[in-house]
């Protein structure tokens, strides 16, 4: 059954909790903003099929799709992980993630700036899901600061996901041949 009715008085319960807690607790923020983020990428996951590039680095060659549905994947546990179910994130998460973002640098052109966000629109939709990404951050801290028992690869993995997905917008970009644009502040 698609609903249940339990929560049309602003309540919610998670996992191996008894009582309900509001929908508007910070646990429930952090839950609704990673499912949020999870939900972005799928958007991107289904545009960037059309993306011929593999991520550099790998010797396989891993596509946009597959970088994507990865993070999906992870991001399930952390919710999982925020829910209170018995699920933690492990090390290996956060070090794949470094290495993906290292192995993209290697063919990007150093950072001078900042860059104005747009360009193709596969790397417009992953800047937005780094300001989505962000915001889960700030909630899943908000939540572990409430008592949340939330790993720290947790919480490294979530401070490394903005860092992937800005990663892709400027790899989007470059094998476009698209030209970052530094704001003119003027």
């Amino acid at each position: 059954m698609l609903y249940t009715r339990k929560g049309d008085t602003g309540t919610t319960k998670t996992f191996g909790c008894d009582q309900r807690v509001s929908k508007s607790s910070k646990i429930a923020e952090a839950l609704g903003s990673l499912d949020e983020v999870n939900s972005f990428l799928g958007l991107i996951k289904v545009e960037s099929k059309t993306f011929k590039n593999t991520v550099p680095g790998t010797d396989k060659g891993i596509t946009l799709t597959d970088v994507v549905h990865e993070i999906q994947e992870t991001l399930f546990i952390i919710q999982a992980e925020v829910a209170g179910y018995p699920k933690k994130l492990e090390a290996e998460k956060v070090k794949k993630i470094e290495k993906i973002i290292d192995d993209i640098e290697t063919v990007l052109p150093p950072i001078k700036s900042f860059f104005i966000s747009g360009g193709t629109k596969t790397a417009a939709l992953f800047d937005v899901a780094r300001t989505i990404a962000r915001r889960a951050e700030r909630r899943v801290v908000d939540a572990k600061e409430e008592g949340a028992e939330i790993s720290a690869y947790a919480l490294s993995f979530l401070n490394r996901l903005s860092s992937l997905l800005y990663a892709l917008a400027r790899f989007s970009n470059h094998v476009a041949d698209i030209k970052e644009k530094p704001p003119k502040y003027r």
